[in-house]
């Protein structure tokens, strides 16, 4: 009904399409302003004539083709033409789409791939609160995309390469054992790592011995390499456990070691295109005239770092996906870094350069403090979900004990709270961590839109019937909350195509909110299970579709609704 009103206004004016005009079109702040408004302000130089005129004009023209256009009434008012549609025909014509595969949302990306890189913690590392923004936020975004029908390559692009391992295999010869890295597993790999920092500021060669031993591993010595992978399978183990407390999965896990032999090809391949200078020993790819400093490409030893081995990777990806596009989940601290590898690759010619992608999202603080691993001043995601699963467990016991499966309810509670309150905010703004704000369950939580989900299966039980959609009376939906619950629910496609547009995961969390709203006001309004059998049948379809659209939307944050609550 949209696309045909705007394309019958548009030949109405001259030049203009039906697209042009359907971006003009609005929705008002106030339901009693109609359901759309055109402002006309932006025809009146090309008409020349007053917008308050256009909007009059317009208006009489829609009136005569009310019928066919399914518009109720129109009015002109300051320069903005008012529309009210027809409530039953737009009605059925949004519940149709609903209704319909994927609830109406069209799978533009049938037939692309999509690399994204996300989650990537540093091995010998815990996963702390920073690893968990990226990894919620990359995993939001990659069931966004898979829902538009792209084919989405998740890959963990893990810190497995660089100096910090010859720090921490110095620091576990000199003040550990392989008894207590079995024993307490990475925690005590994060000790030493502290101990190390903390003792190489007054005892510098420490770091002489961590580059010695880093240059062994470069060169595969036997002793350094074995150590290395055993740093790393301890510390996958602590990675999967949190990752299956998430419901989040890889495709790939080719971290920067992966990289390593691909290095030098990339090297020769710059030469060969004229783009390596030697800088003070090292090889660089020089970005001056980009306002950038330098992209580091091979050390004065020879070793490679972590723009000659993001680069090689991003090559790799191409060779090995076809990608689309390739998408970087990663700190705003990273910026300039993927601005210069992006750069460098488009400098060697690669036209699909322009196809990469830097995510970025804000920090994460402490009391305004920064968070580092290095000094020890950590917040851990397993903590995290465990207190919130707890404090979920105790709200269940108060409120609702005899819940069946109170365990498992209160994982998909707890856990749904950590995630949607990450997402619901613009995942470029800074986070100051407070324990109370994550495990909130009160306000516009996930928490809260899980029970109204829980609410809405709870009516579908009582009413004891089968849904017969085929059956619905449109009329009875019209009155004004329905209406109001239909019309934020035909805004689904609209919203997952804008998440993906924006690489913005709060435009389904904030969504969320607005379908738990309209639905709490219907509810609260309208008499479902004691109506006549017409209106009875027409609003507990709308309840089903309802309850399938919170727990898809939920789905694409990585949040699972529970039944009961």
């Amino acid at each position: 009904m949209k696309t045909k009103l705007c394309h019958y206004v548009a030949q109405l004016f001259e030049n203009v399409s039906g697209e042009e005009i359907e971006s003009l079109l609005e929705v008002p702040p106030e339901e009693a302003m109609g359901d759309f408004a055109l402002p006309c302000f932006s025809f009146a130089k090309k008409l020349r004539k007053n917008p308050k005129f256009i909007a009059k004009e317009l208006a009489a023209a829609l009136e005569q083709e009310r019928e066919k256009l399914g518009i109720r009434r129109v009015e002109a008012v300051n320069g903005y033409c008012n529309i009210y549609l027809n409530r039953a025909e737009y009605v059925k014509s949004c519940l149709a789409k609903l209704w319909s595969e994927n609830y109406g949302v069209e799978k533009n990306g049938t037939g692309k791939t999509i690399c994204m890189d996300y989650s990537s913690p540093n091995i010998a590392k815990n996963f702390h609160v920073g690893h968990l923004r990226t990894t919620v936020i990359g995993n939001s975004l990659y069931k966004i995309h898979q829902k538009l029908g792209y084919h989405v390559v998740r890959i963990n692009h893990l810190g497995d390469w660089g100096t910090q391992f010859g720090k921490l295999i110095v620091a576990y010869k000199k003040w550990s054992s392989k008894e207590q890295v079995e024993d307490k597993g990475i925690e005590e790999l994060l000790r030493i790592y502290v101990k190390f920092n903390e003792e190489a500021k007054a005892e510098p060669k420490l770091v002489d011995e961590a580059r010695a031993w880093f240059v062994k591993m470069e060169q595969n010595d036997p002793e350094a390499i074995e150590i290395w992978s055993w740093f790393k399978e301890i510390s996958m183990v602590e990675y999967e456990r949190v990752y299956r407390m998430l419901g989040v999965s890889f495709d790939s896990y080719t971290g920067e070691s992966f990289y390593r032999d691909k290095v030098p090809a990339l090297v020769e391949e710059l030469k060969e295109k004229q783009l390596l200078v030697e800088s003070q020993g090292a090889n660089v790819v020089c970005l001056e005239d980009y306002d950038m400093p330098p992209c580091l490409i091979t050390k004065s030893d020879g070793g490679s770092i972590y723009h000659s081995r993001d680069i090689a990777a991003v090559l790799y990806r191409k060779q090995t996906y076809g990608f689309e596009k390739c998408l970087y989940v990663t700190g705003l601290e990273q910026t300039l870094h993927f601005k210069q590898v992006f750069k460098a690759v488009e400098l060697m010619e690669y036209d699909w350069a322009k196809n990469l992608v830097h995510i970025p999202y804000g920090l994460v603080s402490l009391a305004g403090e920064k968070l580092s691993t290095r000094a020890g001043n950590i917040i851990y995601a397993e903590d995290i979900l465990k207190e919130a699963i707890r404090r979920a467990e105790t709200a269940i016991l108060e409120k609702n004990p005899d819940l069946a499966d109170k365990e498992a309810v209160a994982e998909k509670i707890g856990i749904g709270a950590v995630i949607f309150h990450d997402l619901f905010n613009q995942r470029i703004k800074n986070v100051e961590f407070s324990w109370d704000e994550v495990l909130n369950f009160e306000g516009a939580t996930g928490p809260y839109v899980q029970y109204t989900y829980a609410r809405a299966k709870s009516i579908l039980r009582k009413s004891g019937k089968a849904i017969t959609k085929e059956a619905v009376d449109f009329q009875v939906l019209t009155e004004d909350s329905g209406y109001a619950l239909v019309k934020t629910l035909a805004d689904y496609e609209n919203v997952v195509n804008k998440a993906a547009e924006k690489y913005e995961p709060s435009v389904v969390a904030r969504y969320l909110i607005s379908v738990a709203m309209a639905f709490n006001k219907f509810y609260h309004d309208c008499s479902i299970l004691r109506a006549e059998e017409k209106e009875k049948q027409a609003r507990l379809a709308l309840v089903d579709l309802v309850s399938q659209v919170l727990a898809d939307a939920c789905g694409l944050l990585g949040i699972l609704c529970p039944e009961e609550m």
